[in-house]
């Protein structure tokens, strides 16, 4: 069964990861379980380079798993691999009612758009069909390149509503 996957874009410091920390209490207080995929271009480090698992990834492990009571993380190295896809990622993770995707711009997902014009940066939508709905500081312009809802970005109970509307549709 696949389960609802909702992707947040918007250009760099835009609030795509602050509006999920605003989101996530939302929904698992009403009891939801939610995944998130976060897309980095960064080399991601689990633990500072001395560290066990660490030195054990450089020494040639292909993957490893670093467990604690709290949590476990699970570092694939992708060495000469291609990058996962999305669809890749989610199968590795455990069912969820939803999942929620930070990046992954050209992934087939439904999304929703941050855009704060203050940025001085376009917006995705008038390019982008995948965006249904942006979520802004600003109010709706009278004129849209192409229809799209729109939402206040500083109303969480408002995107968080129009996810829970949108996922009977996914």
């Amino acid at each position: 069964m696949r389960y609802p996957v909702i992707g947040l874009s918007g250009s760099s410091g835009s609030g795509k990861t602050t509006l999920l920390e605003k989101i996530l209490p939302l929904f698992v207080g009403m009891g939801f379980t939610v995944n998130v995929v976060k897309s980095s271009h960064h080399d991601v480090e689990l633990e500072p380079p001395r560290k066990d698992s660490a030195r054990i990834r450089k020494a040639g492990a292909a993957e490893v798993i670093l467990a604690s009571p709290y949590r476990f993380m699970l570092a694939h190295e992708l060495k000469e691999e291609e990058e996962p896809t999305l669809d890749e990622l989610i199968s590795r993770m455990k069912p969820a009612d939803l999942t929620l995707v930070e990046g992954f711009k050209d992934a087939a997902i439904p999304r929703i758009e941050i855009f704060r014009p203050s940025l001085g940066k376009e917006p995705m939508y008038p390019e982008n069909d995948r965006i249904e709905v942006v979520a802004s500081d600003e109010g709706r312009p009278e004129k849209l390149p192409r229809p799209v809802e729109w939402l206040d970005l500083n109303n969480e109970k408002q995107v968080v509503d129009w996810i829970l509307n949108r996922q009977t549709t996914c």
